[in-house]
């Protein structure tokens, strides 16, 4: 089991920054791949940013340019900075993570509680 304690997120209004930070606990060799998810009110949960073991990333086009996850220090944690804020970014972030292996998942996903992000006008 691989448990995920997340921190950041608030209020900010648009234009503003936050981070998010996400570390990983227990069994943490099976896990390879972390990211964030946003889920907005009434909408399905969506992929934000997610980065490999080997630092590969990916990034939603909403969110590219002005997100930027990275590893954390230890590396079963990772950081999602969030610049020029949107009040479309506004919802619920979850982090993930994941073992991946040719784009297949193995194993378990495990989730954080998630975090409120609100970006006012």
């Amino acid at each position: 089991q691989v448990q995920l304690v997340e921190s950041g997120g608030g209020l900010v209004q648009a234009g503003g920054s936050l981070r998010l930070s996400c570390a990983a606990s227990g069994s943490t060799v099976s896990i390879n791949t972390m990211g964030w998810y946003r889920q907005a009110p009434g909408k399905q949960r969506d992929l934000i940013a997610r980065i490999t073991e080997s630092g590969s990333t990916n990034y939603a086009d909403s969110v590219k340019g002005r997100f930027t996850i990275s590893r954390g220090n230890p590396k079963s944690a990772v950081d999602l900075q969030m610049n020029n804020l949107k009040p479309e970014d506004t919802g619920v972030y979850y982090c993930n993570a994941e073992k991946i292996r040719y784009g297949i998942r193995i194993g378990s996903a495990y989730w954080g509680q998630g975090t409120q992000v609100t970006v006012s006008a």
